[in-house]
């Protein structure tokens, strides 16, 4: 029984209490909150229900939770419940009923976790979207981890995700680029502007052998050369790396795109027939404070080029017009600005800006013996994804990436994530995996297998505290993934894991798993083996579970 069966098994005995004392059963939540007890002592579930709802009611909250215990006490599968305090009902579980949790995984298999919470949502998902001026720096890093994480969470829990990179092949940042690869093929400095890096030297080589005679060129035509050849390397670089690392797209999205298909011209349009863009001092405006943004935004400068927003007005009713019914941005610490304008756009155009949600992650810091490294050969002054990926591996490097809230800052340190210690977290979990599958190795070195039916196990034997810690652990997974994407936050999805390495340490430690010496092996296996064995194969279903959410690996030996 897992914490949302309790809840529904809750739910209903709540309105049945109330019904039977002629009370109002429709104010009783449908999912009533289920919480695992701080003191083990105490239960093995709890529930403030009573709290929640007697008000309500017009009851006294010690006095609905004394009836609904007593309901509680007498459903199928529940050993006790107890009312505490002002109205907490603690509830303790049959050990059989706890256990059928166990089959529930090993037969739901890869498919255990997920759910149906946004089925039917269409989701575009636009991460990392780096300009192709340079290899994907540091912090584009970290959303290529909790980006592709995130994508297979909500996928997880029903959404059809579309994962898009946009590509911002449009503008001045380009101009530059282009410009540094002209100066560093006529042996020139880079521009004042421009940009510097080994890779810079490496994409200047492969135009000049794709192109050997460009220096007999006129100057356009060289920096168009330079321009649509090396944009074009280096979007195979970044492709190339983001592959390497484990993060796929569906779509890759030009920028130019919107400019050459005409997509920017009709959105600009939209917006003066609606009468959202105005005219002032040479310029169109988009009125954005009219929808929430702190200030109206330049649209078309008075020089008559489209500013940067035209681009981003454009790009929202694209990925709307797809028929995404939500649009999630993930930018850096320093577009925070582009949440309400982003929001103010969409609104503009006559779309729901609910249909458009921006989260904003913090600076990623690399730390080598307590000191920030802080140059990259390759890329100049920044560190690179390939930086890392080399200094700590890519397991390590997106674990390490995805297990903290985008919200705050992150230093990683490299001499924790290339250790091979309990202090490592994904050695750590990585190493709970392994060790599940050598017991199931043993075991079916020793002839024992569990039996077909799964439903002839004997897990009401699972009686052991570990075992019961075990069991309840497994049960969150759902709501785990569940909560990781309502609030966009895959790190829950690393912690849980860590969290349950623990707990499966723990039972390792305190139970023996499989039997010894004369009972070691044959088919007469004493049903509390077979039961662990069932237990510790749900745990290792569970784990690599986890482990895919994040995009680690799940080694089976280490």
């Amino acid at each position: 029984m897992t914490p949302a069966d309790l809840s529904v098994l809750i739910s209903g005995a709540a309105r049945t209490v109330l019904t039977d004392h002629g009370l109002d059963p429709a104010i009783v939540p449908d999912q009533p909150v289920v919480e695992r007890p701080r003191n083990p002592e105490h239960g093995d579930y709890a529930t403030n229900i009573a709290l929640q709802t007697a008000k309500k009611a017009g009851t006294n909250p010690r006095d609905l939770g004394t009836w609904l215990a007593e309901a509680l006490a007498a459903a199928d599968g529940v050993d006790e419940a107890t009312v505490a305090g002002p109205g907490f009902i603690n509830i303790r579980l049959a050990a059989d009923a706890q256990g059928r949790l166990v089959t529930d995984i090993l037969t739901a298999g890869d498919a255990y976790g997920t759910g149906d919470d946004y089925t039917g949502q269409r989701i575009n998902l636009e991460f990392v979207s780096a300009n192709p001026t340079g290899p994907i720096h540091l912090g584009g890093t970290r959303w290529a981890a909790v980006g592709d994480s995130l994508g297979r969470v909500l996928a997880a829990r029903g959404a059809q995700v579309t994962r898009e990179y946009y590509f911002n092949d449009h503008g001045t940042q380009i101009d530059r680029f282009a410009r540094s690869l002209v100066a560093a093929a006529k042996g020139e400095p880079a521009p004042e502007d421009g940009y510097g890096g080994d890779y810079i030297a490496d994409i200047t080589d492969q135009v000049i052998e794709a192109t050997p005679d460009w220096a007999d060129h006129s100057d356009g035509e060289i920096q168009e050369i330079f321009r649509s050849q090396g944009v074009d390397l280096m979007f195979a670089h970044i492709k190339r790396t983001l592959a390497e690392f484990g993060t796929e797209f569906d779509v890759f999205f030009h920028e130019n795109a919107l400019f050459e298909s005409g997509a920017v011209e009709k959105a600009i349009q939209t917006l003066k027939d609606n009468g959202n863009l105005y005219e002032a001092e040479g310029a169109w405006w988009l009125r954005s404070s009219n929808f929430g943004d702190d200030k109206d935004r330049v649209v078309i400068k008075s020089d008559g080029n489209a500013a940067y927003i035209a681009g981003d007005i454009a790009y929202i009713a694209d990925k709307i017009d797809r028929g995404h019914d939500l649009c999630i941005y993930m930018l850096g610490a320093d577009h925070h600005g582009y949440v309400a304008r982003l929001k103010a756009a969409a609104a503009a155009l006559g779309y729901n800006p609910e249909q458009v949600e921006v989260l904003i992650g913090q600076m990623v810091n690399l730390v080598r013996d307590g000191k920030a490294v802080r140059m990259s050969k390759r890329a100049g002054t920044v560190i690179t994804l390939d930086d890392l990926v080399e200094a700590i591996g890519v397991d390590a490097a997106r674990y390490a990436l995805i297990r903290s809230s985008v919200d705050s800052s992150l230093d990683i340190d490299m001499d924790l994530w290339t250790s091979q210690t309990s202090d490592n977290p994904v050695f750590y979990v990585q190493y709970g995996h392994a060790r599940l599958c050598s017991l199931g190795r043993k075991a079916e070195e020793n002839g024992i297998s569990l039996p077909e039916d799964l439903s002839t196990l004997d897990l009401g034997t699972l009686t052991h505290d570990r075992e019961g810690d075990l069991i309840r652990t497994l049960g969150e997974f759902p709501d785990v993934l569940a909560t990781a994407a309502e609030l966009r936050e895959p790190h829950r999805v690393a912690r849980y894991a860590e969290h349950l390495a623990g707990t499966f340490h723990r039972f390792y430690d305190s139970c023996q798993i499989l039997p010894k010496g004369d009972d070691a092996t044959g088919e007469d296996i004493a049903p509390v083996f077979l039961a662990r064995l069932a237990l510790a194969n749900a745990a290792r279903v569970t784990l690599a579970n986890a482990l895919r959410m994040v995009g680690v690996s799940a080694p089976e030996r280490m």
